[in-house]
């Protein structure tokens, strides 16, 4: 291939490529080939891209043009919609290197139709018709089919494979074996472990390609899930959610009531940007409609009054975010987006305000109720895990440190009434900004709250699930009843977008000269961050970021270290376990003739599985305990 100044490879401009059509390329290429995959693939970020006749054609040099044309879903789903103009296509490099080029296809919005009539003989349930996600087992507790426990076999095999060899020699090779086990999974009914799979492969190419805004500890868990479900699938085990839930693309959901809770602006690492407005459905369903298109924070910014068209409705999304709709004919994704086809129609409801209808649900149970369901969710993609589902909370701000505002539960209101206290030995809550673009108002907003002590205030965020009693707030609004809350203006419908709405001093209270000469509270050590789990977290990524040869090294370096602060802090487990995982990644077997062998890596594997699995419960639990306990220190 030639290296050229023209416009890059730009994967937006690249349409997606289903991973059997990927893998097929990579199991037809010569071996031989086989080790130039990835040089080529690296080299096309120099080669420029045009239009052609339904699809786009890659320059890979003289006489080697290589041509996609996608399918009606606008995704590459068969090998004869890719082609290369040299002599030895199919089977070339060049066609290969682009085909792995290309986003990893989802096949749920883009299936091939030997997947579909596969997928589709695997029993599910009425609710998988209608649009909601659906298990995919014949009945609770029946053991995984002899197909399916050998396509889990298949996704153990490449994920220890992937492992074993680290971020560095992943390559287009793994990669590719990880889609065909991916593939494999799918045909067998096991959504859950293709899923995790996918996400694996985009994982690695992000962070092979160093994409910003990327987090190694995203592959950690995603890596984790593939090897925690395809090893316990591929034993015989009979728990249901091994095998996950069949997600569909958006699908018809009849007639809906929702009514708004906020609006999120969105800036993403990966050049998109724009709002969410998050939604409440009569049923309690969380739902949300957005207008996320490529930009940068001007454009997210700009899209706090933005319209966005749903079906022939015109849709503002700050009436959308205070009011509510009744739309016909739309449809909902799995993770709970709103559809904007042609067919919808919406009219406009009254909105209500966030203590009645159905909108009152998110403020119905206590926090650490909250906090304890979502982090018991072990699915990466179940929209109802920590850190994507929304709740709410009734607050008092008692300070500030740093970026942070610091503040308690109030307890429940009572028949008496009067101002309501804050829950007795209650934990100290950090709200952190949920974006800290200078663009955005989420800071300053923060910043004023913190202002007033002894504030009441009613919160709508997320769970940070990485920090101890942490949360991110999108909105804010008074509490009712309370003298010392926030004064809203009468058309924001008693909420304030934190990310879009500017907080002024007339919005708070006069200053409690009481609350504000009190003392200053001491704040507690994050037990996430203070605890040696760091160690271990440590050693984990290590062996996701360089492999086997990475962690064997460092363990030998750090020697008894890497344990002995881990029991004397009484984290046993957490020392054995990684004690195990130290020295099964320096264990090489020896061979009738006594030559070393290579190791193996299923071992290997289930070492650092052990201990992975062990540091997310102990750290999901150091953060659940946040919740319920007050502060040390």
């Amino acid at each position: 291939m030639t290296d050229r100044t023209a416009t890059a490879v730009d994967t937006d401009r690249l349409p997606p490529v289903l991973p059997a059509v990927a893998a097929a390329a990579v199991a037809a290429l010569p071996p031989r080939l086989h080790r130039r995959l990835d040089a080529a693939v690296e080299r096309l970020a120099g080669v420029p891209v045009g239009p052609v006749d339904g699809g786009v054609s890659v320059d890979c040099g003289p006489e080697s043009l290589v041509t996609l044309t996608p399918g009606a879903t606008g995704a590459v789903t068969d090998p004869h919609q890719a082609r290369c103009s040299c002599l030895l296509a199919p089977r070339c490099l060049h066609r290969t290197a682009v085909l792995l080029a290309c986003p990893v296809a989802d096949p749920a919005a883009h299936p091939d139709p030997a997947s579909t009539a596969a997928v589709s003989s695997t029993p599910v349930s009425a609710d998988a018709t209608s649009g909601r996600t659906a298990r995919t087992r014949k009945s609770a507790g029946a053991a995984p089919t002899k197909a399916q426990r050998a396509a889990a076999g298949a996704l153990w095999r490449a994920a220890a494979a992937v492992l074993a060899a680290g971020v560095p020699a992943a390559g287009a090779v793994p990669q590719a074996e990880l889609l065909r086990a991916a593939h494999g999974a799918r045909l067998a009914g096991l959504p859950r472990a293709e899923s995790a799979a996918l996400r694996t492969v985009r994982g690695l190419r992000a962070h092979r390609g160093r994409q910003s805004g990327h987090r190694l500890a995203e592959l950690v868990e995603v890596l984790h899930d593939l090897l925690y479900v395809a090893g316990r699938l591929a034993a015989g085990d009979a728990d249901p959610a091994l095998v996950g839930v069949l997600r569909r693309a958006y699908q018809p959901d009849g007639t809906l009531e929702v009514y708004g809770v906020c609006r999120e602006p969105v800036i993403s690492a990966t050049g998109y940007a724009g709002v969410v407005t998050h939604l409440v459905a009569a049923d309690g369903r969380q739902l949300s409609f957005g207008d996320v298109k490529p930009g940068g924070p001007d454009r997210a910014r700009d899209c706090a009054r933005a319209v966005t068209e749903m079906g022939a409705v015109a849709v503002n999304h700050v009436v959308l975010a205070r009011g509510g709709l009744r739309i016909t004919g739309t449809t909902v994704s799995p993770d709970g987006r709103l559809g904007a086809g042609k067919g919808v129609r919406a009219t406009p409801l009254t909105g209500t305000d966030w203590s009645t209808g159905p909108l009152a649900r998110l403020f119905s149970r206590p926090l650490a109720e909250v906090v304890t369901a979502q982090l018991a969710t072990d699915d990466p993609e179940d929209p109802a895990r920590a850190g994507t589902a929304l709740f709410g909370g009734d607050l008092m701000v008692v300070g500030a440190v740093g970026d942070q505002v610091l503040a308690r539960e109030l307890a429940p209101a009572t028949d008496e009434g009067g101002e309501r206290a804050p829950v007795p030995d209650g934990p100290l809550i950090r709200l952190v900004p949920v974006d800290a673009h200078p663009m955005l108002a989420h800071v300053a907003n923060l910043r004023r709250l913190a202002s007033r002590p002894g504030l009441r205030v009613r919160v709508v965020g997320r769970l940070d699930p990485d920090r101890a009693s942490t949360l991110r707030p999108l909105a804010v609004g008074p509490v009712p009843g309370a003298a010392a809350t926030l004064r809203l203006p009468a058309d924001w419908h008693g909420r304030a977008d934190l990310g879009y709405d500017e907080l002024q001093g007339g919005h708070l209270p006069p200053r409690d000269p009481a609350e504000t000469t009190g003392p200053v509270l001491a704040v507690g050590a994050d037990a996430v961050a203070e605890s040696p789990l760091w160690r271990v977290r440590r050693l984990v990524e290590l062996a996701v970021s360089g492999g086997r040869r990475a962690v064997a090294e460092a363990a030998r370096g750090d020697g008894a270290g890497l344990a002995g602060p881990l029991r004397r802090a009484g984290f046993t487990t957490a020392a054995a376990l990684t004690t195990a995982l130290a020295d099964e990644s320096d264990r090489r077997g020896r061979d009738a003739f006594g030559r070393r062998t290579d190791p193996d890596p299923d071992r290997y594997a289930w070492a650092w599985l052990a201990a992975t699995a062990h540091l997310a419960a102990a750290e999901r639990e150091l953060i659940r305990s946040s919740w319920t306990a007050p502060p040390l220190g």
